[in-house]
């Protein structure tokens, strides 16, 4: 398989192109519609090109006995009730999609099971997401990849073999591969930002990053020197807001460096060509002294 680009909702992913920025709320929203809104916004008013939300079908990705586990949340006393209380159903996700319409920005999802790829279709989403812990479920793959909508695979926890096993179960899609690693939040030492280009080499697929580390360096570094066409971050109001994503995304300040930076690197990259520029010109009749 071998495909330098993909075009989700009319926009172009790979090389040569703008860094396509998806903005992860992922749960970071925590069951309030309204809070959900408010990152769409950040998003849009920090240039960012999606966002992206997670479904569950919670009956179906739990077993009876995980959901009744005890667990205090601001939902109840079970993982159950923080399961449910954290699942927008089609109310929000209709107010969701119209608001995205809105103000101009594209939004998907990362379903976690087959039933969440029937709710979420009815939508039309740009493309789908497919989150590293669903790598390996061979019976999702396939019926995201029967939408006929472009993928987005994350490879956090993954080995190159159960990769190999995802990308042939996708063949014949519109594919781009996400690097991640899988810790929340990550550790400088855990990012091994070089496998972008092995998952490129390997797969000659467009590759992007999936960050969960703290802070907006890495994340650059991954476009300015691996090539990265893509970056995921979590994104939040404030990290020390209640949820297990907080920590490991961005508040809208690292929103809007992410943005300039990523926008800032093919600017100064420049062509390589070296030329003396007009600019240049009135200060070296002024500086150089001989020639």
């Amino acid at each position: 398989m071998s495909m330098d680009s993909i075009t989700v909702g009319g926009r172009r992913i790979g090389e040569g192109e703008p860094c396509y920025l998806i903005a992860e709320i992922g749960i970071n929203h925590n069951g309030d519609v309204d809070t959900a809104l408010k990152l769409i916004d950040k998003a849009v008013e920090h240039g960012f090109d999606a966002v992206k939300f997670q479904k569950r079908t919670v009956d179906v990705v739990f077993t009876p006995e995980d959901l009744d586990r005890p667990r205090e949340s601001p939902f109840g006393t079970t993982n159950g009730d923080l399961k449910r209380g954290l699942e927008f159903g089609a109310a929000e996700y209709q107010e969701i999609n119209l608001y995205c319409q809105k103000h101009g920005i594209q939004w998907f999802c990362s379903p976690w099971d087959e039933q969440s790829v029937d709710f979420l279709e009815p939508f039309a989403p740009a493309c789908y997401k497919v989150a590293s812990a669903s790598l390996t479920d061979g019976g999702l793959l396939e019926r995201i990849k029967s939408t006929g909508r472009p993928i987005i695979l994350s490879t956090g926890m993954s080995t190159l073999e159960e990769i190999d096993l995802a990308v042939e179960r996708l063949k014949g899609a519109e594919l781009l591969l996400m690097h991640t690693t899988s810790t929340y939040p990550s550790k400088d030492d855990e990012l091994n930002l070089s496998t972008i280009e092995t998952l490129r080499a390997r797969y000659g697929l467009p590759i992007g990053y999936s960050g969960h580390e703290v802070g907006v360096m890495p994340s650059v570094m991954a476009v300015v020197g691996f090539g990265a066409c893509a970056v995921e971050r979590h994104v939040t109001l404030d990290r020390s807001m209640w949820g297990s994503d907080q920590a490991a995304s961005l508040e809208p300040r690292g929103m809007e460096l992410l943005h300039r930076y990523t926008r800032m690197w093919p600017v100064v990259c420049g062509d390589g060509i070296k030329r003396v520029l007009e600019t240049e010109i009135p200060i070296k009749a002024k500086l150089r002294r001989v020639g």
